[in-house]
């Protein structure tokens, strides 16, 4: 597939995440697709990011992640982000604050034939955590 598809796949996901609708990702994201940084009990596929990201928007309603530098290959994208959202709901055991957070995080994603099939990611965890009030 040509780096034009794959990046339009990428912003389809993006937009999945940022409008919460999440069934989406059964059409961007393979079933054998592999992370290779899974969040805690994550499942493969689709359903891992369906489940992952419905949780991440219960904990912080008005979620958003932006791009703020993207390139491209014919296989790969890779992009740096912004996350943003206000603590509304329980997060990692964190009652509700009502604080907002602001991290930044990379990622690198693999297509084939327009979906998404292996993902290398890195975000601010513990950039989340201290903005949340939680020490460590």
């Amino acid at each position: 597939m040509s780096k034009e598809t794959n990046i339009a796949a990428q912003k389809k996901f993006g937009g999945a995440v940022n409008t919460g609708n999440f069934e989406l990702m059964n059409d961007l994201v393979a079933e054998g697709c592999i992370d290779h940084d899974p969040a805690p009990g994550q499942a493969p596929g689709p359903k891992g990011y369906i489940d992952f990201f419905t949780t991440m928007r219960k904990a912080f309603p008005d979620m958003e992640i932006e791009v703020k530098h993207l390139v491209a290959d014919e296989d790969n994208v890779s992009f740096a982000y912004e996350l943003t959202g206000t603590q509304e709901g329980e997060f990692n055991g964190i009652a509700p604050t009502g604080k907002t957070i602001k991290v930044r995080g990379m990622q690198i994603s693999k297509f084939t034939d327009g979906k998404m099939t292996e993902r290398w990611g890195s975000s601010d965890e513990l950039g989340i955590l201290k903005q949340l009030g939680k020490t460590i």
